[in-house]
């Protein structure tokens, strides 16, 4: 499996979008700086994704991830590659028994292709949205996350890489 975090704020993407002629769209804007975290991790072989929004990028969230990732799949050993962001290095962090944490080189986020379900989740989701409070934005998050996870098929293609699923099944 492969993990990453997104921040989601209350701060939006204004992007153009279509509207018949001469009607002009109306897009709001909004900086706040008010913050929420989604934790992901997918299987990239069968598009499988878990995910959590918690209110951090800490240890103890972390722990809070891996915990119930590992619930999720007791049956399975999992070795899961992340990135070199402090908290996952953290001594304090406690392995669940079957999961092996396996970082990727410094500086490489192009080689993880949850970065891609980022992209593919606010492109989708969030652009040209306004959120009244943090509790709407965790709202809609999570919405758009359970719709994700379903959508096995559609995890697959962003996430199957050929060089990943060549060196899983060599």
């Amino acid at each position: 499996m492969f993990q990453d975090e997104a921040r989601f704020g209350r701060i939006n993407d204004v992007r153009r979008c279509w509207a018949p002629r001469p009607i002009r769209p109306l897009c709001q804007a909004m900086l706040t700086h008010e913050y929420t975290y989604a934790y992901a991790a997918v299987d990239v072989q069968r598009g499988v994704l878990d995910t959590l929004v918690l209110p951090h990028v800490n240890t103890d969230c972390m722990q809070l991830f891996l915990d119930e990732v590992a619930r999720r799949h007791a049956s399975e050993h999992i070795v899961m590659v992340l990135d070199g962001a402090g908290w996952h290095r953290s001594m304090a962090l406690r392995v669940p028994a079957n999961m092996h944490l396996l970082p990727l080189p410094p500086y490489a986020p192009e080689l993880n292709p949850v970065e891609h379900l980022w992209d593919e989740l606010r492109e989708k989701y969030f652009h040209n949205r306004v959120f009244d409070s943090l509790d709407a934005l965790e709202d809609h998050l999570v919405a758009s996350l359970r719709a994700t996870e379903q959508a096995t098929e559609k995890v697959r293609s962003i996430v199957a890489w050929p060089w990943i699923i060549d060196a899983l099944t060599k």
